[in-house]
């Protein structure tokens, strides 16, 4: 009988319980983004189904087992999570550039709550050393405080995104050796396919992802086609090619990047704007 001593929480401890929950929900709130557009995001929709499968998982083995091991995997998990989204806003993750949206903000306090509950029911199971599991759970707490504090200083301090044209001249750049349509600054310029010739439907989350390019334009050398102006909700100026309201891409950090081509994103297929002709 000692041998088991120190291996499972205690019976239905409820700290296990509400972290396996707050597993779920993480995992509920990935799911849901994975499915509105993340799954075609290059690399990061992999791991945001893995994200899914790990966090119902290792939700179903505390549950059902009450393996001290099973909640500090999952404690571990849940700060291992919260350490990507923070990555993925401040310096970006495998291309990817995340902005300050209600459900990643959500999710990251879901994160941190479980991480306290977990870390928290684990401590007491510690084999052989209980009295260091006692004195684990200051630390677990100070860990806990500091990992919100990072996400409330991230959320409040979002990458800065790229410079839209504004007034400035539109010009042609070559990029794999198709010409594409970019800014003054060489970031290339993407149109969303629910846009009409007369409105944009990208506002809030969407046009934080995808900045609108402002002003009126002007062709550059190189530059075909018909460049325009719709009037946003507000008042403000977009410009157009050929019809389309133009906006660059958070997720392209520099000149000559078309990361935002394809992804089916924030509602509807973004695509990157070939010149022709």
């Amino acid at each position: 009988m000692g041998s088991k001593k120190g291996t499972s929480l205690p019976r239905r401890s409820w700290l296990g319980i509400a972290g396996a929950a707050l597993l779920v929900a993480s995992g509920a709130i990935h799911l849901d983004l994975y499915l509105t557009g993340y799954r075609t995001i290059p690399t990061i929709g992999w791991l945001f189904l893995l994200q899914v499968i790990a966090a119902f998982v290792l939700a179903a083995a505390i549950a059902v087992t009450g393996s001290w091991l099973a909640a500090a995997a999952g404690a571990g998990f849940a700060v291992s999570t919260l350490g990507g989204y923070l990555l993925s806003i401040w310096v970006g993750l495998f291309g990817f550039t995340e902005v300050r949206t209600t459900a990643g903000i959500v999710a990251g306090i879901i994160d941190v709550a479980a991480f306290a509950a977990l870390a928290t029911a684990a401590a007491p199971g510690l084999p052989y050393v209980r009295d260091l599991g006692r004195r684990a759970v200051p630390a677990i707490d100070a860990v806990s405080i500091v990992a919100l504090v990072l996400l409330v200083a991230a959320v409040a301090t979002p990458r800065t995104q790229p410079a839209a044209a504004g007034p400035d001249v539109l010009k042609a750049r070559d990029v794999g050796g198709v010409t594409l349509l970019a800014n003054a600054s060489g970031h290339t310029l993407y149109w969303f396919a629910p846009d009409t010739a007369s409105k944009s439907v990208c506002y809030g989350s969407c046009a934080a992802y995808w900045p609108p390019v402002t002003g009126t334009p002007s062709a550059g050398p190189g530059v075909t086609g018909q460049l325009g102006t719709i009037t946003r909700t507000g008042g403000a100026l977009q410009a157009t090619y050929d019809g389309h309201p133009l906006y660059t891409y958070i997720g392209d950090s520099g000149p000559g990047q078309v990361s935002g081509n394809n992804l089916n994103l924030n509602g509807g297929l973004w695509h990157d704007v070939p010149i022709v002709g």
